[in-house]
């Protein structure tokens, strides 16, 4: 059995079934780890939902910042993105039974044997792995129960920027998302900034640091993550970031853990 380990799908799904074929992957004893980001920008995001779905216990995917949208838009709550391609989605016969699927999906999932975790964006430095799964579990139990629709509507938002652990209620579920899902640079004190995507080096004349670069508590494991294209495959001895920029005509990456091997797709350009 093998393990691996995905960056940002958004809908490509032809350039990740072109990977797994590459690396030989086997749904039937290997497992597959998906950082989120699904859907959207990508030509087939109902074709992915089901894909993933359909492998069971061999797929665990985390939410991405394109995954919470989409169920808000699902709701009537947000309008889709001029360039996202959801609408298959909404008209498939299968949509409710998708969606439902998707909504039990966590911010954060730690392998039970192998030492690793793994969130969409990252986890805040000023958190342990301890504090990240407590914080996790908080906003799922929310957005899998009964209060759902409420969540979805007040996600939305920069603030707050800075973590207490005074925070309640609505800010302290949108901060939690918006780490998990959102965040890429942060200021030298921990405070978080929304606005800033583009890479490290073009960022470095605004005091602006990667969220990785800040002093943190061991977190024990791996941290994995996408959603930074910018990045290119960023890896240290802490972070390894997965997203390679495949829907902005770069390349899907694939990490198989055992034996680091790391697999590329080049990808079309299908953000237009």
């Amino acid at each position: 059995m093998s393990t691996y380990l995905v960056g940002d799908i958004q809908g490509c799904l032809d350039d990740l079934r072109q990977l797994l074929d590459t690396a030989g992957f086997d749904p039937q004893h290997d497992e597959l780890w998906l950082t989120g980001d699904l859907v959207a920008r990508g030509p087939l995001s109902l074709e992915t939902l089901r894909f993933v779905k359909s492998l069971g216990k061999q797929a665990t995917t985390v939410l991405g910042n394109h995954d919470l949208h989409l169920l808000a838009v699902a709701e009537g709550i947000a309008k889709s993105k001029i360039k996202d391609k959801l609408q298959p989605i909404f008209d498939a016969p299968d949509r409710d039974e998708l969606l439902h699927w998707l909504r039990q999906q966590p911010l954060l999932a730690e392998h039970p044997t192998l030492p690793f975790v793994m969130t969409h964006a990252g986890i805040p430095a000023h958190w342990s792995l301890k504090q990240a799964q407590k914080q996790a579990r908080e906003v799922e139990q929310v957005l899998q129960g009964d209060n759902h629709l409420w969540l979805l509507k007040n996600m939305y938002g920069n603030g707050p920027d800075r973590w207490s652990s005074d925070l309640q209620g609505i800010e302290r579920y949108r901060y939690t998302i918006n780490v998990f899902t959102r965040m890429r640079f942060c200021y030298p004190d921990g405070r978080l900034d929304m606005a800033c995507k583009v890479s490290p080096k073009e960022a470095a004349s605004n005091q602006l640091v990667p969220w990785f670069t800040l002093p943190r508590p061991e977190l024990g494991k791996k941290m994995i993550f996408g959603h930074w294209a910018a990045l290119m495959g960023y890896e240290d001895d802490q972070v390894i970031g997965l997203d390679t920029g495949c829907v902005w005509g770069n390349s899907m990456t694939l990490l198989r853990w055992e034996d680091g091997a790391r697999f590329e797709q080049a990808c079309p350009v299908h953000a237009r």
